[in-house]
């Protein structure tokens, strides 16, 4: 999957923007959601934010406060950090963060806990408990027609195919595996927030 994501950062906006090979999609409502996806991002208060799995920073951008986004791609890190001039990109294992427990006030992942099966997702949550106290979790949203677990066949625009497991969360996924406050509930994206500041704070001590 590290594979696949560094090969398609060149094109991975395309995704956001319907535009390459994703031009010709129905995708009723995409848009108009989209804007208001940014506007669930743009309006958590600032905070130190890491942002794992940042991708090229299309929903990064939108954060308040200092800001570290963390991608396994070289080539994503480097798109990421011309969109944050007054950020941090870093290159990192999402599963192995390279931080020290409590160094930031939130994680927020997008489109990648889904990405997740089992013991990942669990290693996942572990790390993201340890670095901070706030965990936002923003992804595809489960609804009619679609396979709600399993692998997909990708093609980029070279031509080259590649496996991807992939999962489409519900609300209630959110609510039951992360114990999440869900912030938006749409067709397309679905954003859960688990606050554990109490906790937090005696872990810390």
């Amino acid at each position: 999957m590290k594979t696949y994501y560094d090969r398609r950062a060149f094109e991975y906006d395309d995704w956001w923007l319907g535009e390459g090979l994703y031009a010709d999609r129905d995708r009723p409502g995409w848009s108009k959601e989209l804007v208001v996806l940014a506007g669930v991002v743009a309006g958590l208060p600032p905070a130190r934010t890491l942002d794992v799995a940042c991708g090229t920073g299309f929903l990064t951008r939108q954060l308040s406060g200092f800001v570290v986004g963390l991608d396994a791609s070289p080539a994503m890190v480097a798109m990421a950090q011309e969109r944050l001039p007054n950020g941090v990109v870093v290159r990192g294992d999402a599963l192995d963060l390279p931080f020290a427990d409590c160094a930031f006030d939130r994680v927020l992942t997008g489109h990648f806990y889904g990405h997740l099966a089992g013991a990942e997702r669990e290693r996942f949550l572990a790390e993201a408990r340890r670095v901070a106290p706030e965990l936002v979790v923003v992804d595809s949203a489960l609804r009619e027609g679609v396979t709600p677990e399993g692998f997909q066949e990708r093609t980029l625009n070279d031509g080259s195919r590649h496996r991807v497991y992939k999962r489409y969360l519900s609300p209630a996924d959110l609510e039951r595996e992360l114990d999440a406050d869900i912030l938006h509930s749409g067709t397309w994206f679905v954003v859960g927030r688990n606050e554990r500041r109490h906790e937090h704070t005696n872990l810390g001590g």
